[in-house]
């Protein structure tokens, strides 16, 4: 599979515009995890041509990062590796945020807490440099210029390649961009989560920072494989969340029949037809896709080859505003 590559805002780094996210894989917030699957999940997005590989401390407390620092041992060179900090549950500073399994999580960007993250990030990720650093969300209590002085700091020392930021607002990302060089932000962005367009999308443009795009399939439900009948247990985020309500699962499906006969000329499935949409989207660089075994993480690899033509999008454009709109609206 040929995949596109793309360039992580002014950094040099590059990686393929598709991303293996591993969130699902730390198992909380998921309905639980296989640790051998998820490994195969990596290693089967590699063999496809997939180079971005997205963790963060916070996806089970390291559980994710230690899970692909075991799936790319030995091939260190074929990936880019992004990882986060921010998200600290050994400290009271910062601004309380969610528990994690019994752990009070709060979110802090001190400048020691950055650099220990990242040390300890390193070692469960069994490398000795991460390609892309991301401040997860955002901490009030700390001057961006602290942070930023030490993100640079470690770039410098060779530990980091890229910069980047998540969760952030607009005023946020101008006082990162004032305080050094900013490469990528991390954001929520699909069909039915559009915010991003709004004033985030034309800042990174205008200052050429890439967009790495999370819940690229709006947590699977966009995957056009979540049945209306379909329960979701324990701890899964899904079970409450009111876009996955059943009426809203059904207009997912018939939105999902309108893409098939795309996806059907390009040979792949709706979902990635999905994926497709999304990095072709103005300023969209890269897209995050889950994947919880291998077959998935090869589905998400073979949207990488679907080149959209603009009758195509036209095409879902228009069905996302007569079968998805209701659904972007639940709140």
């Amino acid at each position: 599979m040929a995949q596109l590559i793309r360039e992580i805002g002014k950094s040099g780094v590059s990686a393929s515009a598709i991303g293996l996210g591993t969130w699902a894989m730390g198992g909380w917030m998921w309905g639980g995890h296989d640790d051998a699957n998820s490994i195969k999940a990596i290693q089967a997005s590699i063999d496809a041509g997939i180079t971005l590989i997205d963790s963060a401390p916070a996806y089970g407390l390291g559980r994710a990062e230690e899970i692909v620092g075991k799936a790319i041992e030995g091939r260190r060179d074929q990936v880019v590796i992004a990882t986060k900090c921010g998200l600290v549950w050994d400290t009271d500073k910062g601004n309380y945020f969610v528990d994690e399994h019994d752990k009070k999580i709060h979110r802090y960007l001190g400048a020691k807490s950055v650099r220990a993250e990242l040390e300890a990030s390193l070692k469960r990720l069994r490398t000795d440099y991460v390609d892309l650093f991301i401040t997860h969300w955002q901490d009030p209590t700390t001057p961006v210029s602290e942070t930023m002085g030490e993100l640079e700091d470690l770039k410098r020392e060779g530990k980091i390649r890229a910069i980047g930021i998540s969760n952030v607002n607009p005023a946020e990302m101008k006082d990162y961009l004032a305080a050094g060089q900013l490469d990528c932000i991390q954001e929520c962005y699909n069909m039915l989560d559009r915010q991003l367009e709004d004033e985030l999308l034309p800042l990174c443009l205008k200052n050429e920072v890439a967009v790495l795009s999370y819940s690229s399939m709006a947590l699977g439900l966009l995957s056009g494989k979540i049945s209306p009948d379909r329960v979701f247990e324990g701890d899964d985020l899904r079970r409450e969340n009111p876009k996955f309500s059943v009426e809203n699962r059904k207009r997912v499906a018939e939105f999902m029949d309108v893409l098939r006969p795309i996806a059907s000329t390009h040979n792949v499935a709706p979902g990635q037809v999905v994926i497709a949409w999304t990095v072709a989207q103005p300023g969209i660089t890269f897209s995050l896709c889950g994947a919880r075994n291998a077959q998935q993480a090869i589905e998400n690899a073979l949207a990488g080859d679907v080149v959209l033509s603009s009758d195509e999008i036209a095409v879902i454009d228009n069905a996302i505003a007569v079968h998805l709109g209701p659904v972007a609206r639940a709140a």
